[in-house]
């Protein structure tokens, strides 16, 4: 059976050691000037600014290449900070994001490719890799894995760990892949090679 085209961005699933993620995240600020609305699974990275609270500013991370990441969005808190939660942070509206922002933590995202021949296969273990950007929606973020971009450059934005098994997903075109960040904010390390 094929796998389904429903990408999602990037969703915690576990941390490097084998432990689930629980739902820890850290509360960032999104100022009213960012043009660019926010989905659960988008990247994000910090800014050079907080809001006057102190919570640190980000904004969308860019895909590709040498692009670096603080974390994943994984909820929304409008600029009242007393207020429900709601499902997104639309364009150029205060509020505060939940980051899963670990550099621990493995998030499982799609890859792009839409045929068998042209997707990731198994070679790409170990491999870095870039995101690319889409549309986000209902469903959440429209970030994928770049299914041409697998290489041992240090500048992936991605490590490839493993394929992420389960029953409706096998290797070819639309795969779920378990990635870490391979260009985080969080650390000092701007990006090890792939092996």
């Amino acid at each position: 059976m094929p796998n389904a085209n429903a990408p999602t961005g990037l969703m915690p699933r576990r941390y490097r050691n084998g432990s689930p993620w629980m739902g820890a995240a850290r509360q960032y600020f999104v100022a009213a000037a960012d043009a660019t609305a926010l989905y659960v699974g988008d990247p994000v990275v910090i800014t050079a600014s907080t809001d006057t609270t102190g919570h640190a500013q980000v904004t969308r991370a860019t895909a590709g290449a040498g692009n670096r990441i603080t974390g994943v969005v994984v909820g929304f808190r409008p600029s009242a900070p007393l207020q429900a939660a709601y499902p997104a942070r639309p364009a150029s509206q205060a509020g505060y994001v939940l980051v899963a922002d670990d550099p621990d933590l493995l998030f499982e995202v799609q890859e792009n490719a839409t045929t068998d021949g042209a997707a990731l296969t198994a070679a790409a273990m170990g491999k870095n890799v870039n995101l690319i950007a889409g549309t986000g929606g209902a469903n959440g973020s429209g970030f994928m894995i770049d299914s041409t971009s697998a290489a041992t450059t240090n500048t992936g934005q991605l490590r490839v760990v493993e394929l992420q098994r389960r029953t409706d997903n096998v290797i070819g075109a639309y795969a779920k892949w378990l990635v870490a960040i391979n260009q985080p904010t969080e650390t000092g390390a701007a990006g090890s090679t792939g092996v």
